[in-house]
């Protein structure tokens, strides 16, 4: 039962992101929009890490089968996406590559200004 409630806060929240991204006229998906309330209800202790946290995980312990459709998808436009195959390659490696270079540099920097304020 805890489980399913965990499970409803988050279609909650979601849902809320879907109402936003409907009635603000910006190009955000809805997504982001869930992802901004989802963050500022955790930072003002609206809801509580405990209160999703099993249903988070389980999530994404099964994040994989949410890239079935999009992969399914780039199988049916493969005839399409084959002329243009080392383009993707070298756009796909590059931004992986400064996405975890950022990700460890912003990790790094939010490490080492925990351990000042520790002091």
């Amino acid at each position: 039962m805890r489980f399913i409630f965990q499970l409803c806060i988050i279609l909650l929240i979601s849902f809320l992101g879907e109402l936003l991204h409907l009635l603000i006229p910006l190009p955000i998906p809805a997504s982001i929009y869930g992802l901004v309330i989802m963050l500022l209800c955790l930072i003002t202790k609206i809801i509580k890490v405990e209160h999703v946290k099993g249903a988070g995980s389980f999530l994404l312990q099964i994040m994989p089968l949410f890239f079935v459709p999009a992969i399914v998808g780039l199988m049916d436009a493969w005839g399409e996406l084959s002329g243009f195959l080392i383009p993707i390659a070298v756009i796909i490696t590059l931004t992986t590559i400064i996405v975890m270079a950022s990700a460890g540099l912003v990790t790094q920097f939010i490490l080492k200004k925990g351990k000042g304020e520790k002091q």
